[in-house]
């Protein structure tokens, strides 16, 4: 029997072409391709908020042949009846980034830290405050409402205004139309270098290597709330053994490579590491806490 693989893969994408899942599907598929010694093609299944592409990975054949890039959206979408796919209908190969949601408000906004924001959304009137950055129920929405119903402040406070992504929320923060945009620091990347917006701080564990003088939530308010975009590579679930471990070891010498890293910090995403049953774990956390913070904002179906 010829040795795995023998053919080319495929690796299916759930978002459009240009974005930031795409641009890291590209530069692993290039870096697989060395290590396997097989083209890897690189297919964009979009539409209906993920639900497109996530579907078609997971109904492929567990032969190696077809993996995808899953998304923080997988323990989103069955929440909000999009879909009844969950994590568990994949073989989780290996988590390869994360993108920890910050709390960004316009430069002139008076507002110099986050306890100072969370103490006036507290003491303000419902809707004196509002936030935008993504789809109503997406996950920067969550971002910023887990991080309020963690600190007892009841999430409606601050109404979301829905928007395609950061980049239309970020320019309505700074002609004044919202107050916060919970994105990723790599998005708002280019307005706080301009000195236009700035990070009040990060729902990681950890300070942002692009950005250490952001405080975590933990530094800012004691608030253990972490919430990020997420990035990793899976393939449909019952794949075999011996191929699963293959793929993991091709991923881990591609996420450990000079290339890589250099490629993810020139584009400013962060990276993260967690292989198989480690990746599965994380999901499954993901997965339990989006579901909870559905709940509590009322966004589960």
């Amino acid at each position: 029997m010829a040795e795995y693989p023998e053919r080319p893969l495929t690796i299916i994408v759930p978002w459009g072409a240009g974005g930031g899942t795409d641009a890291t599907a590209r530069i692993i598929g290039s870096m697989l391709e060395k290590e396997l010694g097989q083209p890897v093609n690189v297919v964009n299944r979009t539409g209906g908020s993920g639900v497109v592409g996530h579907s078609a990975i997971a109904e492929a054949d567990p032969d190696g042949y077809t993996l995808g890039i899953a998304t923080v959206e997988i323990g989103m979408m069955h929440w909000q009846g999009l879909t009844e796919l969950t994590w568990e209908d994949y073989t989780p190969l290996a988590l390869m980034n994360e993108d920890a949601a910050g709390v960004q408000v316009a430069a002139d906004s008076g507002y110099d830290t986050l306890e100072a924001l969370l103490a006036a959304i507290e003491a303000g009137e419902p809707a004196t405050f509002r936030a935008s950055g993504t789809g109503q129920g997406g996950i920067w929405h969550l971002a910023i409402a887990g991080m309020l119903n963690d600190r007892g402040i009841d999430p409606a406070k601050v109404p979301w205004v829905p928007s395609e992504g950061a980049a239309p929320g970020l320019q309505e923060l700074v002609a004044g139309g919202v107050n916060i945009v919970p994105c990723s620091l790599v998005e708002a990347r280019a307005l706080i270098d301009a000195g236009r917006v700035k990070s009040l701080a990060i729902m990681s564990a950890n300070r942002a290597e692009l950005f250490p003088d952001v405080p975590t939530l933990k530094e800012a308010v004691g608030s253990d709330w972490q919430i990020g975009a997420w990035r990793g590579i899976v393939g449909p679930a019952g794949l075999p053994e011996d191929v699963a471990t293959k793929l993991t070891a091709a991923l881990e010498t591609v996420y450990n490579s000079d290339d890589y890293r250099n490629f993810m910090k020139a584009q400013g995403y962060g990276v993260r590491w967690a292989p198989g049953q480690e990746f599965a774990d994380f999901m499954s956390q993901s997965n339990q806490a989006l579901g909870d913070t559905m709940k509590a904002v009322g966004l589960v179906q």
